[in-house]
């Protein structure tokens, strides 16, 4: 096993509990507490803090230490988790995590020793009495007073364990350390005997530094239960063979521990384990049966264990009857299976980590074999031979199957970002004095995992400026007749090929008064101007525009809402805002599934080919004959619907050809509807997105380009640009301020940039 591997799982299996730890604390401040989440929270500091020791990172265990102290004397019932208790585990979260994110920087550790947290969490351990109980790594001294009885419910765990430990031979060259579990063990136990078997230890040439050849045998003495001891061994599970077992083992236990040794080590194991006290069987035939019987029905597992759930005493094995023996491998094993059940070992193996790159270079390639493929059906189509033009149809069928199999492993939950705001609300809405409840919807709706990646700053600047201008205070709450309590809302969902993502508050709402008076001050507009309600809420994504009375640590210094609509628009997505003065204000992010490969339908204008990203198309009609040439208003009556028109060739300055028929590519995006003229239809085609460069990423409603099967170049519409421009367009005519007024008279970016597409 590689020790940078083994590191690697280490900071991921640690980062999952560290989440596991922070959802629970959350939790519970909204419900009551229950055991299973006490003793959760107990596990998550446990495990990290014996994973830690394994690879000798003495700062992470000495505070991980404490901290489960804390977390023990809470699921005993010597501590409440209250609300000052909560931020504390809180904080101790975000310091572990801090430890562990320089600890993958390849940072030192310490300036994270000897931390006012860790005064904290000691002060808390007096206070409830456990200072005598709770021993340090260290050695800190035991008070005189005595621990208070407790009941006994079950038979205790054996004072000493027999602890034979067969590491793998690759062990030293993996870079993992032996004395590195034996070090860990002493900090949760006593070493009172250990040798070393040395049977299988070369001489001369044969001998390789490299390599393990050693056999430990030790007597140990601890309290912890077996299951305790053996997930100390959790990375060794690989390649070695470890055995724990009550001292002193009984004869069946003897035979299969060393039934996979060869016969001179088993017998210099049985001479290490007189010395330490064993008491020799009477019965010297009784050993040599269970050792060919354990010989033959020796389980296949490295690790060998029993049920952690019935804990066995000495005397309790020892004396199990004989009758009873047959038994008790297949009873073993079924506990093994049971408790694999139990706790999702069967599930893992459904699953299997890829590396994010090696996927995309997968999705890349798979993106060229559709170009090819498109060639390919395209050379067959030309040569009119019916056989061929099956077997590339087959092909591209195949094709479409492997490409959205690919996709679909990409996609991932959006719950991923989603789960880092239960902690943001909570933290500022303490920090600004608000009592604000997160509601989170829709967690489960999948994206594609580059986009949700870039999804997270964006999303944390709408919910911080949510709680802190959007939710009113408290007293003014109250005023109002509104509950004291705020509530916040994020949401997700699908929609007609898109990922909408929603961001709602019932605070008081969007100013538009207070915006306009903001934007004159600010010379962005005359102070006789008219805007659209929608053209007013897009002001506040101006840079350093901000309506808020006082700056804050949170916001209010107007940056970041510009730095949102930037971020959403390289996501080829737009962001609306819908808002009512005292009742709040919702911002709607709509977004593309995937930025890779889409399903397109190709359409013609001017002996130009163009894509039309087959998820907006509605249906495709022929322009009727009156509407063929330019008309005073460019609006279509769809089946008494009033259908804004575009005509692609004089939006994008084509020259003019003359067709026999014209179509219109009815689209949509969101609840707007808009149609595009075009001169031909050429069907579906699936489309590979190559990014414009930084030359032409300002193209007017131009969103990419792809290649066709001809080797040629197709560029990619923007259908909710376009869709913009047409229903604009028709607004603007029914307008009591033209237009052209409007942009002749102000210096508005965001208005140009909004109408740059006309």
């Amino acid at each position: 096993m590689d020790l940078e591997l083994a590191l690697q799982t280490f900071f991921e299996e640690s980062n999952d509990l560290l989440g596991e730890m922070e959802s629970i604390l959350l939790d519970a401040e909204a419900d009551s507490t229950t055991t299973e989440q006490l003793n959760a929270l107990f596990r998550s500091m446990h495990t990290i803090k014996g994973s830690a020791g394994l690879f000798g990172l003495d700062v992470v265990v000495g505070f991980t230490h404490e901290v489960e102290n804390v977390l023990d004397l809470l699921r005993d019932g010597a501590l409440r988790l209250d609300d000052m208790l909560t931020g504390l585990l809180l904080r101790c979260h975000d310091h572990v995590k801090e430890m562990l994110t320089a600890l993958a920087a390849k940072d030192s550790l310490e300036r994270f020793a000897g931390t006012e947290l860790l005064d904290e969490l000691v002060a808390y351990s007096r206070a409830a009495g456990g200072a005598a109980a709770q021993e340090a790594p260290a050695g800190m001294e035991q008070t005189e007073a005595p621990p208070e009885p407790q009941p006994e419910l079950a038979a205790p765990p054996p004072e000493q364990w027999l602890l034979s430990l067969r590491f793998g031979p690759d062990m030293l060259r993996n870079g993992m350390d032996p004395s590195s579990f034996i070090r860990y063990l002493a900090t949760i136990g006593e070493i009172d005997r250990i040798e070393a078997v040395a049977t299988q230890l070369p001489s001369g040439d044969d001998f390789n530094p490299e390599t393990n050849y050693l056999r430990l045998e030790a007597l140990y003495r601890s309290q912890e239960a077996q299951q305790t001891l053996l997930d100390v061994f959790e990375f060794a599970r690989e390649d070695s063979e470890v055995h724990i077992w009550p001292w002193p083992p009984s004869s069946r236990q003897q035979a299969q521990t060393l039934a996979s040794a060869p016969r001179e080590e088993a017998d210099a194991v049985r001479a290490v384990w007189l010395r330490f006290g064993l008491e020799p069987a009477a019965d010297t035939a009784e050993p040599e049966a269970a050792f060919a019987e354990a010989e033959a029905t020796a389980p296949s597992v490295e690790i060998v264990e029993f049920a952690p759930d019935e804990p066995l005493a000495a005397d309790a094995v020892s004396d199990a009857p004989a009758d009873a023996a047959p038994e008790a491998p297949a009873a073993r094993a079924a506990a093994k299976t049971a408790g694999d059940a139990k706790s999702g070992k069967s599930a893992e193996s459904k699953f299997i980590k890829v590396e994010a790159g090696k996927l995309d270079s997968l999705i890349n390639l798979i993106g060229e074999l559709v170009i090819a493929g498109a060639a390919a059906n395209l050379v067959a189509r030309r040569s009119q031979q019916s056989a061929l033009v099956e077997s590339t149809q087959t092909i591209a069928n195949l094709i479409e199957q492997i490409r959205a199999g690919t996709l679909s492993m990409r996609m991932i939950q959006i719950g991923e970002i989603f789960n880092r705001f239960p902690r943001v609300a909570r933290d500022v809405s303490r920090e600004l004095g608000k009592d604000i409840q997160l509601h989170i919807s829709g967690a489960e709706t999948e994206l594609d995992k580059s986009m949700v990646e870039k999804l997270g700053d964006p999303l944390m600047h709408i919910v911080r400026n949510a709680i802190d201008h959007g939710i009113e205070t408290t007293e003014r709450r109250l005023a109002g007749g509104k509950p004291a309590e705020g509530h916040v809302w994020l949401n997700a969902y699908h929609e007609s090929g898109s990922i909408v993502i929603e961001v709602a508050d019932d605070g008081g709402g969007l100013n538009q008064e207070r915006i306009l008076a903001k934007a004159v001050e600010r010379g962005l507009l005359p102070a006789d101007m008219a805007l659209p309600e929608q053209d007013v809420f897009r002001l506040i994504f101006e840079a350093g525009f901000s309506t808020a009375d006082q700056v804050t640590n949170i916001s209010g210094r107007g940056v970041g809402m510009d730095v949102v609509r930037k971020s959403i628009e390289q996501l080829r997505g737009t962001i609306d805002i819908e808002s009512e003065l005292g009742l709040g204000t919702t911002f709607r992010i709509r977004l593309p599934l995937t930025l890779a490969i889409i399903d397109g339908f190709l359409v013609e204008v001017a002996a130009a080919t163009f894509v039309v990203p087959l998820e907006a198309v509605i249906e495709c009609i022929e322009l009727p004959a009156a509407l063929d040439k330019d008309s005073v208003h460019d609006c279509l009556n769809l089946r008494g619907e009033l259908l804004p028109l575009l005509r692609l060739d004089g939006f994008l300055e084509l020259p003019a050809v003359a067709a026999k028929r014209r179509n219109v590519v009815v689209v949509h995006y969101g609840e707007r509807k808009a149609g595009l003229v075009v001169d031909a239809l050429l069907g579906e085609f699936q489309t590979v997105i190559k990014p414009l460069g930084n030359l032409f990423r300002h193209l007017k409603a131009i969103s990419g380009s792809t290649i066709l099967g001809t080797g040629e170049v197709a560029l990619i519409l923007d259908v909710p640009a376009l869709i913009h421009h047409a229903t604009q367009k028709e607004a603007e005519r029914y307008a009591l301020l033209p237009a052209r007024e409007w942009e002749a008279g102000t210096t508005n970016t965001a208005a140009k940039t909004d109408r740059s597409a006309q």
